[in-house]
């Protein structure tokens, strides 16, 4: 597959699977946007071979030949693949940290045999993996300020935590369909919560409890983040504050049904989601065009 095609392969997969961020990034200048299109699409595709197959020893098979495809990709090697191509040259590009994307690797590989984490800390450790390193590998693409770098990557950590834990929250019973409960046991047990409970039509009231108490851990990672947009280009700042919005809604709503994530799938109206898009536009369009401008400035020799 041409570099072309992969990229577009990339952001079919990310307009399909998360029209949210893909909202925000349209407030991206093009040329980052398809950098962000490139991880997110490998990110999905990798969980997709997770979930995609009935037998265990499938998806294993199937998540280790990736494996061995990007590791010979990353080489300098042609394979043959929709979404590595994309995936391989963002990451040269950028010089994205392949210990990054060995720890999400490593956390796709938890989910073939783990389905629950005792303690939060156990929680943690799987979405440093599945989430945080989502955040860092994303944070060269969106150009931290010079002397930024380092500080920038604990807020962007922090970020794919916050959403990550936003997506388990609400996906309680999708995730149990699948044998994973992203809840910690510790927590069932301090609420007084069975397994048989995240399988009722509705939230029982211990449940409800539980989930608000989640949901102030999600609210923790958010303003965790936060300080972390004011150190990123201009260019990348009305992308990251739609997305965190835009997630931030997802908590919101569910809040908004009284933590009923077993009635119905929370979702951000599509009226709200197009106004936090047109609220940030005018501040991308400006900054987009700043950031044009400098670019036209630089020595064609540089």
């Amino acid at each position: 597959m041409s570099l072309t095609a992969s990229y577009e392969t990339c952001r079919r997969l990310h307009a399909r699977f998360g029209r949210s961020y893909y909202l925000a990034t349209m407030l991206l200048p093009a040329w980052k946007r398809r950098h962000v299109h490139a991880l997110y699409g490998f990110a999905r595709y990798a969980d997709e071979i997770v979930d995609a197959f009935d037998m265990a020893g499938d998806r294993a098979a199937a998540l280790e030949r990736l494996t061995r495809r990007l590791s010979a990709s990353l080489a300098g090697e042609a394979v043959d693949d929709r979404v590595l191509p994309a995936f391989t040259h963002t990451v040269r590009s950028f010089g994205i940290d392949r210990g990054d994307v060995d720890a999400f690797l490593r956390s796709m590989r938890a989910d073939l045999s783990v389905g629950r984490y005792a303690t939060y800390a156990d929680l943690l450790d799987y979405m440093e993996g599945s989430a945080a390193v989502i955040g860092t590998m994303m944070l060269p693409v969106l150009e931290p300020l010079p002397g930024m770098e380092g500080p920038a990557r604990e807020p962007a950590r922090q970020l794919g935590l916050a959403f990550q834990l936003t997506n388990f929250l609400r996906d309680v019973r999708e995730d149990l369909a699948r044998d994973r409960v992203y809840l910690p046991q510790e927590d069932l047990e301090r609420f007084g919560v069975g397994e048989a409970d995240l399988a009722r039509p509705h939230v029982s009231p211990r449940l409800r409890d539980l989930l608000a108490f989640e949901a102030g851990r999600a609210r923790g990672h958010y303003r965790a983040a936060l300080a972390g947009v004011g150190m990123l280009t201009p260019s990348s700042r009305p992308c990251v504050l739609a997305a965190y919005e835009l997630y931030g809604g997802i908590l919101e709503e569910i809040e908004r049904a009284g933590f009923d994530v077993l009635a119905r799938r929370a979702r951000v109206p599509r009226r709200r989601r197009l106004a936090v898009f047109t609220r940030h536009l005018l501040a991308a369009s400006a900054a987009g065009r700043a950031d044009r401008r400098v670019r036209a400035e630089v020595p064609r020799w540089v």
